[in-house]
């Protein structure tokens, strides 16, 4: 056949295979010659190898594989979670659990408290439930301002649970996205609609005297007061509360 009638793509195929023929010959020629040669020969031969290796390593772009981020269902999802999973029950310890819920709250485990709303019946000492089925005895320590907080006897075993940050008002941002799960297991989702004194508004159905709410971080935003329907008493009522009193100076009078 005559090299002048064949097509460009005969012509494309015909020089790939002409370079992978001499390639494979010029590979096995190198291993030869590399067999019968001095060993300095060889070294050298490797040497080189590695360098260019090395800068065609270094010269090209490293690959980075980045995890998709979490979309919004998922960090919903796992925000009702953490919220859930420090949801208590409070029981008046005069009666144990043989009468019903006095009122849920939310687990601190960083402050080894219990918070929420202030209410009339709230014993003074409660037997406080948690979602891992431990009962452990609680007193009510502090109170006021619509927060009610119970703590623990220093040497009280205390279930393992993530503790939420307490988000201040101030970094709240109207149509924020607030979760919240009742005291039967019902999840709720809704936004702050208002910030004002009076408190945090969202727009959260009926969800109960003392339910906490939080962010799509599963932090605390605020507790229910449970009328009117999604207030909530701020944070920033609870880290009053739980702020040390300041001491006073008592001065001398000079002579």
């Amino acid at each position: 056949m005559n090299i002048e009638e064949l097509s460009k793509s005969q012509l494309i195929l015909l020089t790939i295979l002409v370079n992978f023929v001499t390639s494979v010959a010029t590979g096995i020629l190198t291993v030869s010659l590399l067999d019968h040669a001095p060993a300095f020969v060889t070294q050298t031969v490797n040497r080189v190898v590695e360098h260019t290796i090395e800068t065609v390593a270094a010269a090209a772009p490293a690959a980075i594989i980045q995890a998709p981020a979490p979309s919004n269902q998922d960090l919903v999802t796992a925000a009702i979670g953490a919220d859930a999973a420090r949801i208590v029950a409070i029981y008046d310890a005069a009666t144990g659990t043989s009468t019903p819920v006095v009122s849920p709250g939310s687990y601190i485990a960083k402050s080894r408290i219990v918070v929420t709303a202030a209410q009339d019946d709230l014993p003074k000492e409660a037997l406080i439930e948690f979602t891992t089925g431990s009962y452990v005895a609680a007193s009510l320590s502090k109170a006021g301002k619509g927060i009610a907080i119970y703590g623990f006897a220093d040497d009280a075993v205390l279930p393992k649970i993530s503790s939420p940050a307490l988000v201040p008002a101030s970094e709240l941002k109207l149509g924020e996205t607030a979760l919240s799960v009742s005291a039967d297991g019902t999840a709720a989702t809704g936004i702050v609609a208002r910030i004002s004194a009076k408190g945090i508004s969202t727009t959260l159905p009926e969800i109960g005297v003392g339910t906490a709410v939080v962010d799509l971080s599963g932090n605390l935003i605020g507790i229910g007061i449970g009328s009117p329907s999604g207030l909530l008493v701020g944070t920033d009522t609870i880290n009053a509360i739980l702020a040390p009193a300041p001491s006073t100076a008592t001065s001398t009078p000079a002579k």
